[in-house]
């Protein structure tokens, strides 16, 4: 009853994420089942039935992804202190935002299969003088399993993700210490070896860590050289106002983390991805996307890799921007908003890769083809709408949730007494950034990838 409470008395805002949830995966299964319907009035055509399945496994992707973010913005099932007591520990909020994912997935399926069963003319009658006959394959038997069974694939993929992306996780072990003999034959740990001549007279500093003894002989140092004085000559209360609002913002922001590994990764998979495109552009004439054919499977993959490549890469190039940001005698601003992306690297660069995929995939569909104007059919229309809603959705949710994790950041940042409008203009200069960056970046991808289907 608890678990319930916990997951029904939720914001609004959590509310809506949730029902945006159920909008993608209807959408998708729709397209799942008008791939059926497919298959059912061309079985003499197998592998176009099959190439639409596989299109097919973009928008199922993308929905996930989106189940994902919100699943892990969910308040509710936050690990937080006194729930284990009552026996919601973290394994459990796991299960219970697996069980809300899977629930919100299955409601956005059922609908779909309503809407379908209505568009074939099952349920009350054929709707739109029949318009929808051709594609959903009105005129044959709807096998109800192969149905159910697309229709699950959304919610099973969906529920397994969260369970696997929100599983508990133990602490990283300590380093094992190295174990070192004092005086009288004594023996303690140490992360490190160390001298004879560090131990001091009679084991005086005997295992001192040696982050302590660095601290101490700073402490002395600071002991012998007058509080009044510094490097410059001039004294603390001389000291520029702007300095001293630079050194509290970068000792209350925390520390630079290391660059993501995979910016080379992400490049060299971007440039295969272009290759393969490339070769199936050697076709003669360029495979036409929207009308599905077999040959256009060589293109899916190049589009995919391309789209793996920058989702590798956009963490190492967020990570750039925010390094870039802080170079050359930073303010407070510039040193808060650059500060910020290298802590958000991860987090929002790869929604950030995915959307600059899609928006170069679009791009190059609807503004860089070269053969006659694309049709593109009511099932193409509502794929693309899935995709990009929902990978628009998921960077706007990774906003959300890297403004939670910075919540006690900025909660201590006003403490010091930095205004508000700092915040704001910190923030939008992050955003100017990513777009002076993954702006051109997408440019350039759809105009490389706009190749292959030129005729």
């Amino acid at each position: 009853m608890l678990a319930l409470r916990l997951t029904r008395a939720a914001r609004p805002a959590v509310q809506l994420r949730r029902l945006l949830v159920a909008a993608a995966s209807g959408g998708t299964g729709f397209l799942l089942l008008g791939t059926l319907g497919y298959a059912l009035g061309h079985p003499q055509t197998p592998g176009a039935a099959v190439l639409r399945l596989a299109w097919c496994l973009v928008p199922l992707a993308a929905t996930v992804y989106f189940a994902v973010a919100v699943a892990r913005t969910d308040p509710g099932t936050r690990p937080r202190q006194g729930l284990s007591a009552v026996g919601l520990g973290p394994a459990r909020l796991m299960a219970i935002s697996a069980l809300t994912t899977a629930l919100s997935a299955t409601l956005g399926s059922m609908l779909a299969l309503l809407v379908f069963l209505h568009l074939r003319g099952d349920l009350t009658g054929m709707p739109f003088d029949g318009a929808a006959a051709q594609f959903l394959a009105a005129d044959q038997p709807l096998p109800l399993p192969a149905a159910l069974t697309l229709l699950a694939l959304v919610p099973v993929c969906a529920s397994t993700a969260v369970a696997v992306a929100l599983r508990p996780r133990d602490p990283h072990r300590p380093a094992e210490s190295t174990r070192v003999f004092g005086r009288f034959g004594a023996y303690g740990h140490s992360a490190q070896q160390e001298t004879f001549g560090a131990y001091g007279r009679f084991g005086a500093r005997l295992l001192a860590p040696a982050g302590s003894r660095a601290a101490a002989g700073k402490k002395e140092t600071a002991q012998q050289v007058p509080p009044e004085t510094t490097h410059l000559g001039v004294t603390d209360c001389e000291a520029p106002e702007q300095d001293a609002d630079q050194a509290d913002i970068s000792a209350t922001l925390p520390p630079p983390r290391e660059a993501p590994v995979g910016l080379p990764w992400g490049i060299a998979t971007v440039a295969a991805g272009l290759a393969v495109q490339a070769y199936a552009g050697r076709t003669s004439p360029a495979p036409d996307l929207t009308d599905l054919p077999v040959e256009a499977f060589t293109v899916l993959v190049g589009w995919v890799l391309t789209a793996l490549g920058l989702v590798l890469a956009s963490p190492g190039l967020t990570h750039l921007c925010g390094r870039v940001l802080q170079s050359v005698r930073p303010g407070a601003l510039r040193l808060l908003a650059g500060r910020g992306l290298m802590a958000e690297a991860t987090r929002v660069g790869r929604p950030l890769g995915v959307v600059c995929a899609v928006a170069s995939a679009v791009y190059a569909l609807t503004v860089l083809y070269d053969g006659p104007g694309p049709s593109f059919g009511p099932l193409t229309t509502l794929g693309a709408l899935v995709v990009t809603g929902s990978t628009v959705a998921t960077l706007l949710t990774a906003a959300t949730e890297a403004r939670q994790c910075r919540a006690d950041t900025v909660a201590a940042l006003l403490r010091l007494g930095a205004p508000a409008a700092m915040l704001r203009s910190a923030a939008a200069l992050r955003a100017a950034a990513l777009l002076a960056v993954f702006g051109p970046l997408a440019l350039v991808i759809a105009n490389l990838a706009a190749l292959p289907m030129a005729h």
